[in-house]
């Protein structure tokens, strides 16, 4: 039976987490922990978040997870949620700048002020709600979802100067934005699969099927 595991440093509604793998994939084990061995054990991580980077940042260090979250992105199949993707790349500008896992090329911003739609209204920040997201129907993460679905996201920052390639689906908030990244044996979205219905059980449904390869 396949285990999945999903990391405890302090942060992130992990209930919702728990409770979305096993809707979406009942015959296997989901254990929320903060104990090097049983992640490392695991047969898929995810690696949920949401507050600040700081925030996130300095409870991954002081768990001592870092080294732990680095280990596991080089051995399996890792998913990051929201701030959980952000954790994972370089450098974010948020809080006066910190320095993240540097685990994914690329960096973290802000999205521009005083943003506005197409008819000219005003957009809020943080970004919070239901977005289309525009992905390659090709990528196994996006298995069985329909084409533009819309996903929940509520941040304020996003993924920057990521190369293309690794870049398997964008939104739109006016502009396009990275919205989920394939690095190898990682995949990582800034909306919240565990929020959005129907679509978001397909995706964790499609990870936990995922052999961190294709």
């Amino acid at each position: 039976m396949a285990t999945v595991a999903v990391i405890d440093y302090g942060m992130g509604n992990l209930h919702s987490i728990e409770k979305a793998l096993k809707t979406a994939s009942p015959a296997s084990t989901v254990i929320v922990s903060a104990d090097k061995n049983t992640l490392l054990s695991a047969d898929h991580v995810v690696f949920p978040g949401v507050g600040a980077i700081r925030d996130c940042m300095a409870a991954i260090h002081a768990t001592g997870l870092d080294e732990t979250i680095k280990q596991i992105a080089q051995e399996k199949p890792l998913l990051g949620i929201c701030i959980g993707m952000q954790a994972l790349f370089q450098h974010s500008e948020e809080n006066g700048g910190i320095d993240c896992l540097g685990i994914i090329p690329g960096n973290v911003i802000k999205f521009s002020s005083h943003l506005r739609d197409e008819q000219k209204n005003p957009l809020k920040i943080p970004h919070i709600g239901w977005n289309e997201v525009f992905f390659d129907s090709k990528n196994p993460l996006f298995k069985n979802i329909d084409e533009n679905e819309r996903f929940y996201f509520v941040h304020s920052y996003h993924a920057s100067k990521v190369e293309k390639k690794y870049v398997c689906a964008t939104s739109n908030y006016p502009e396009k934005f990275p919205c989920a990244i394939k690095w190898k044996n990682i995949v990582a979205v800034q909306f919240h699969p565990e929020k959005s219905q129907r679509a978001g059980l397909q995706l964790l449904k499609n990870f936990l099927n995922w052999d961190g390869q294709s």
